[in-house]
């Protein structure tokens, strides 16, 4: 049996719509792949990673931010003093694709790269 590329080692390939958003079961196989994330209400990944202080935050938000752009895939990033809430779907099926996933995990690694 072939082993399942790791997501954060997979192309973050653009949804542009005319494909169903991703069912439970799946979402449930590609959810055990990520760290502390959860799904809500079945149609986007959340994650809320803490920091010590306000700067720390900041610069996991820029280094968020960067990564969106390189990939053309952008989360909802919303952070206060300590806090970073990230939120992820795809806007073109309005609801979840394996792009959110993968786009999850590479941001799983910017925080453990920090």
């Amino acid at each position: 049996m072939e082993e399942e590329t790791p997501l954060a080692e997979r192309k973050c390939e653009p949804c542009h719509g005319g494909v169903p958003a991703l069912s439970g079961q799946q979402v449930e196989h590609l959810l055990e792949q990520l760290n502390d994330w959860q799904v809500e209400q079945g149609h986007h990944l959340v994650r809320i990673f803490s920091f010590p202080d306000f700067v720390s935050a900041l610069e996991h938000v820029n280094r968020v931010g960067a990564l969106a752009e390189e990939l053309g895939h952008h989360p909802n990033i919303a952070f206060t003093w300590g806090k970073v809430e990230i939120s992820i779907w795809t806007h073109a099926i309005d609801g979840l694709s394996e792009a959110d996933f993968v786009l999850a995990a590479r941001i799983d690694r910017c925080a453990e790269e920090s």
